[in-house]
């Protein structure tokens, strides 16, 4: 196991360690933090020590002598793949778990948290990455869920109200109504109004799991801006991400997990090599998970792909681009500035309003999923889970969904052809486990997108559109993905790539093409692009050669 202990002084934060309370943009109201520092808080003080913690289940041995310490005004950093072990640390801290052995010091002391109220009334909040708010309540309702405000045994919903907006506005986001139902919010202020019931209460520490998974770039930074602000108050927080850049810009110390034990702890987020965070996390060494890029396909003949100034009202505007057979095509750009949208028109799930996509120089019809198919296209959204996978049907049903005909016989399903179909592909893909016959709501993400993509494989697709393929999987399934990716490519199979992860985009594609404000504002070779560029032309919005200005035409508005 590694270990490099910080300086006893206390965390050095990330970057913007200056203005630990934020900028003015997402700062708290007038300046203050969103909770007040509490009156003991030494900062630099170790507030949570894990001693050799174990937690069984049957026939798993999910955490394995786990040591972790976390400090007040610190941001502490777990790093590990999916099954490492994060989400049972996770719920032994908030009370959901309790430890088989090990002990658990909380300020000083040894404690054990049996529920998570317990965990609560001690000080730790927890945020989960799939968010536990109530939809069909209110802002206001959900943040004091439990501890609502009362006098005389009824609820005073016009105090919960006040405070909810008080608190709403040092979170710097003053403009989310309180009795709005969460349910009608966008994912960003679904993120406050979660961090906002955490710290609701007297909070010492926060834990935070990949809380940036649905989030665009500005919106992770006014994220950043508001845990500057908790850290700056003595508040420690634990956070959880597969996104190397994060937990270098926003982390103080990072600890891996790997199969249950802490492969390394208390690494420092800024100085520790990429190469060597990917070492401890997969047990191997990864040149940062891009396996090499083949030459660019020469452009001859008839693109595979070509869209002709599309336009919806509302999500883009006059976008043009082209695929060829062998190419990686990579889209990036915020969320809102219509990429998704774009990739679901050219699969025909939405219909433009004007524009033309054309397959090996053949229009399609508009709006008619069944034509792209037949035509050799196939996708895989952004929300697997609900737009792409039968959760609780076993994996080669899912795999076979979209040549389903193809297995049936005198008009009935042919199982042991979807196996046997299913578990070559399999094979190909590198799926864990291989049964076929599992759940497909049972495996990891990296392995869930796996099926998603080896449905389309089945079928025969020449070209494949990839939205955010990647979110919420880990570091080494991101690897395979990539190497599934870029086979697919050497095969002869087109790539459209959506991606708000601007290192996935560059290490992937041949071409590169910028969205902003539902047009595309810039197109260049990969190689001729850095990150800090492609970022500086998403938030600055500079239309270069000329191009028209536009108004954003997808902001979402979360005001009442």
């Amino acid at each position: 196991m590694t270990s490099t202990h910080g300086s006893a002084a206390g965390p050095q934060h990330g970057a913007g360690s200056s203005d630990p309370a934020g900028s003015s943009n997402g700062a708290g109201s007038e300046g203050q933090p969103p909770v007040a520092a509490p009156a003991d808080v030494v900062p630099g003080e170790v507030v949570l020590r894990l001693t050799d913690v174990v937690k069984t289940f049957p026939g798993v041995r999910a955490l394995d002598g786990v040591d972790l310490e976390v400090r007040a005004g610190e941001v502490h950093c777990l790093l590990g793949q999916n099954g490492a072990g994060k989400s049972t640390l996770i719920k032994v801290l908030s009370g959901a778990h309790q430890p088989d052995s090990g002990e658990i010091e909380w300020l000083g002391a040894p404690i054990s948290f049996n529920t998570p109220q317990s965990a609560m009334k001690a000080g730790i909040a927890t945020i989960y990455q799939e968010l536990d708010l109530v939809e069909d309540m209110t802002v206001a309702e959900n943040i004091f869920l439990g501890h609502e405000p009362r006098r005389f045994g009824f609820v005073q919903r016009g105090l919960m109200r006040q405070r909810t907006r008080e608190l709403l506005a040092r979170l710097g986001h003053p403009e989310i109504p309180p009795g709005r139902p969460v349910r009608t919010l966008p994912a960003a202020a679904k993120q406050i109004a979660s961090m906002g019931r955490a710290l609701s209460h007297e909070t010492r520490m926060l834990i935070m799991d990949e809380p940036s998974a649905v989030l665009a770039h500005d919106e992770v930074q006014n994220l950043f801006r508001m845990i500057r602000q908790l850290t700056g108050a003595g508040i420690a927080v634990i956070y959880i991400s597969h996104r190397m850049e994060e937990i270098r810009e926003i982390g103080d110390r990072v600890t891996v997990l790997k199969d249950g034990r802490a492969a390394a702890v208390n690494l420092p987020a800024r100085t520790t090599p990429t190469s060597e965070l990917v070492r401890h996390t997969t047990g191997r060494n990864i040149e940062y998970v891009f396996p090499p890029r083949a030459e660019q396909p020469t452009p001859t003949g008839v693109p595979l792909l070509e869209v002709k100034s599309l336009s919806r009202s509302g999500e883009f505007a006059d976008v043009s681009l082209h695929v060829r057979a062998g190419e990686i095509v990579g889209i990036t750009g915020l969320v809102g500035s219509g990429r998704s949208e774009l990739l679901e028109t050219i699969y025909g799930a939405r219909r433009p309003e004007a524009g033309q996509v054309s397959v090996d120089g053949k229009p399609l019809p508009a709006g008619r999923v069944g034509a792209a198919v037949r035509a050799g296209l196939g996708m895989a959204p952004e929300e697997r889970k609900s737009q792409a996978l039968l959760l609780g049907e076993p994996i080669y049903r899912n795999m076979t969904l979209a040549t389903f005909a193809h297995y049936a016989a005198g008009g009935f399903t042919r199982a042991d052809r979807e196996r046997a179909a299913s578990s070559e592909m399999a094979d190909e893909l590198q799926l864990r486990p291989r049964d076929v016959g599992r759940a497909v709501g049972t495996l990891s993400g990296g392995n869930q997108q796996k099926v998603v993509v080896g449905r389309w494989l089945l079928g025969g697709t020449r070209l494949l559109l990839l939205d955010e393929p990647t979110r919420g999987v880990d570091v080494g399934a991101r690897a395979e993905l990539y190497r599934v990716i870029r086979q697919l490519a050497d095969r002869g199979v087109g790539v459209l790539l959506v991606s708000s992860e601007v290192p996935e985009v560059l290490g992937l594609a041949h071409r590169v093409l910028i969205m902003r404000e539902g047009r595309i504002i810039r197109e260049a070779p990969a190689e001729e692009l850095d990150e800090h560029a492609v970022l500086d032309l998403i938030m600055a919005g500079s239309l270069l050669d000329g191009g028209p200005h536009s108004t954003n035409v997808l902001s979402e508005e979360v005001t009442a």
